[in-house]
């Protein structure tokens, strides 16, 4: 750890050194879906469950909008664990965890203390690590210097078409979660999936709403997205953000972000809708956060986080403009905020019938 402490464990999976910033999840279960989460991309994930694998994990599959995983490989950069478990039982078990791991050349380390570990960060915050068969020293907690865009490595790189509708949505693409694909298409909506660097508006095509996806890395290294975004609003189309399009709503509209101590990731964190007062269960997986102090001018709180009172949401006073920091499509669950997608998408009605406006 950046911090000097060292843990010793053994490999459960592939058998290679790797770096990156190293952060905790909570919850039971969910270990695939998180594992394939293209937000958690350049990271090394501790899993404070005890045990992870019981459940082996699904077969790989082509189709975005089949399965239950959120990307076609293995996202993070390692895994630590307390302990895996290599006689799984699941009706949709393919393979073990370690095999996958294996085959998709990610390294694990098991045997670890990973409550002291969860403590270490919650006290002193994310920090730099490094996986390696010798002993590390401070010189090495990086394994290449080389500034990457994580948002790059996870986006598509072209525009995609799913579904058919009389309702068309744009997806930004900065790393979306598949889960996110498959709740749209399920709504009876078209849905054009672009690059989250390529320019939508500079051709003939027409959008109804525009959501901007979730992703790895700080918000304020996609100016090309916040661009776009901002372009969205001078048009007035209808705009969703997700997560880390929580964030870019917010620095294109003028408001700004911050990194988080330790972030928030796991199936169990309480949020409050401050409009309405309702409390909700979400899925998260972030380590940034929109600054609650300057939110920007238009827009108030909609939601906000019940473990430490950082924002969960911006919407706009009188325009169709809404972001939610948890994931309402929930995979893994809970799918208490599901119906963010339906409000959104009866919005997006409402408005393109009242204004009759063509983008």
């Amino acid at each position: 750890m950046e911090n000097g402490k060292v843990f010793e464990g053994f490999f459960a999976g592939a058998e290679k050194d790797v770096s990156g910033e190293v952060v905790f999840s909570t919850g039971m279960v969910g270990y695939p879906e998180s594992l394939t989460d293209p937000s958690y991309k350049g990271q090394i994930l501790v899993f404070t469950y005890p045990m992870i694998g019981n459940y082996g994990f699904p077969k790989k599959r082509d189709d975005v909008l089949s399965g239950s995983l959120e990307s076609k490989e293995i996202q993070v950069s390692a895994l630590v664990l307390s302990d895996t478990y290599d006689h799984e039982s699941h009706w949709e078990a393919n393979e073990s965890l370690v095999c996958r791991l294996k085959k998709d050349n990610v390294p694990a380390l098991a045997g670890i203390d990973t409550r002291t570990l969860t403590k270490i960060i919650r006290k002193s915050g994310v920090m730099k690590g490094i996986i390696s068969q010798q002993k590390p020293t401070a010189s090495r907690l990086f394994l290449s210097d080389e500034k990457v865009n994580p948002v790059d490595q996870v986006s598509c790189k072209e525009k995609r078409v799913y579904g058919s509708g009389k309702i068309h949505i744009l997806l930004i693409d900065c790393g979306v979660k598949y889960n996110i694909l498959r709740s749209l298409i399920n709504l009876g909506v078209k849905v054009t999936r672009i690059p989250w660097d390529q320019d939508p508006f500079d051709g003939n095509s027409l959008y109804d709403g525009v959501i901007i996806s979730n992703g790895p890395g700080d918000p304020k290294d996609v100016k090309e997205t916040i661009n776009t975004v901002s372009t969205a609003m001078d048009k007035k189309i209808p705009i969703l953000g997700i997560c880390l399009g929580n964030q870019i709503l917010s620095l294109a509209a003028g408001g700004d972000t911050y990194k988080l101590k330790y972030g928030h990731r796991g199936q169990n964190q309480p949020v409050k809708d401050v409009t309405s007062g309702k409390c909700y269960i979400t899925t998260q997986n972030h380590g940034y956060a929109v600054k609650e102090d300057d939110i920007p001018k238009g827009f108030e709180p909609w939601f906000i986080n019940l473990n430490d009172q950082t924002n969960e949401g911006i919407r706009h006073k009188t325009l169709p403009f809404y972001s939610v920091q948890f994931h309402p499509e929930a995979c893994p669950g809970p799918t208490d905020t599901s119906w963010v997608f339906d409000f959104f998408i009866s919005g997006v009605n409402r408005w393109k019938r009242k204004n009759q406006l063509k983008y």
